[in-house]
């Protein structure tokens, strides 16, 4: 198993990884670490993976709290995991200042942002896509540990994980104009004109939406999913029977 950590995170008081897809039990076309739940694979294979990584960093696996992520800018807090038995509740950013809670959230393109106060000790991750990025997703989680949790922008750590870099993602009009409309301060540096296509850089994107709330230690990884799927799911690159990969935060 291989996962990803951003090396400008403080070590203490918390783990945090980004899972690649190797290590799992999931057969093709999913192979092998899918998270996903709704792509074909079975419950079986998916319970397995995860036991698999919250092992990684001991976890127990009634610690979880995850969400059914719909591209919005939707916030959760808990202080308490998610029972197995109840529904998910729609949110693209998840919250939490309880030691006894592990995040987790799903990706295969779209860009996932872990967050971490170390003085206020909250966590976080947000799933920004093109929707959630001009629905400024980014600024609505950072706005959140401001009010709940009084927490300081400049003492947020933010890391842009592994997603669909610019130079793969070519987008259509609906795209172009909703990033007009939405982000006009920031369309010239997000979008760019290349051998007749027009793309979108959704890592540069969220790093000035959350620098313009006030962070100032902001990673990106810059790992393309679509350009290295042996190691990522990739929605773009291999469609509807992608798999998700797995991205974890929590406070140890």
């Amino acid at each position: 198993m291989k996962y990803v950590q951003f090396s400008t995170f403080p070590e203490e008081n918390h783990f945090h990884g980004i899972f690649t897809r190797s290590g799992g039990v999931s057969p093709h076309p999913f192979e092998s670490l899918n998270l996903g739940g709704t792509t074909g694979d079975s419950q079986d294979n998916i319970i397995e993976n995860r036991k698999r990584i919250f092992d990684i960093f001991n976890r127990k696996e009634n610690s979880l709290f995850d969400v059914w992520q719909v591209h919005g800018n939707d916030i959760i807090i808990t202080d308490k995991a998610r029972p197995p038995d109840t529904p998910h509740l729609p949110a693209d950013g998840i919250l939490s200042n309880s030691p006894n809670v592990t995040l987790l959230m799903r990706f295969a393109d779209c860009v996932p942002i872990l967050l971490f106060d170390p003085q206020k000790k909250v966590v976080g991750i947000a799933h920004a896509g093109w929707q959630g990025t001009i629905k400024k997703v980014s600024q609505s989680i950072i706005k959140k540990m401001v009010e709940f949790f009084n927490c300081k922008p400049a003492d947020i750590y933010a890391g842009i994980g592994p997603s669909i870099g610019p130079d793969h993602y070519d987008v259509g009009k609906t795209v172009i104009d909703a990033v007009h409309e939405h982000l006009p301060d920031i369309k010239n540096e997000i979008l760019s004109y290349v051998d007749g296509k027009t793309v979108l850089n959704l890592w540069k994107a969220n790093y000035l939406l959350l620098r313009e709330v006030g962070l100032k230690n902001i990673e990106i990884s810059e790992i393309c999913t679509s350009c290295n799927v042996k190691d990522w799911y990739s929605y773009r690159s291999e469609g509807q029977k992608s798999g998700r990969f797995a991205v974890v935060i929590g406070l140890s």
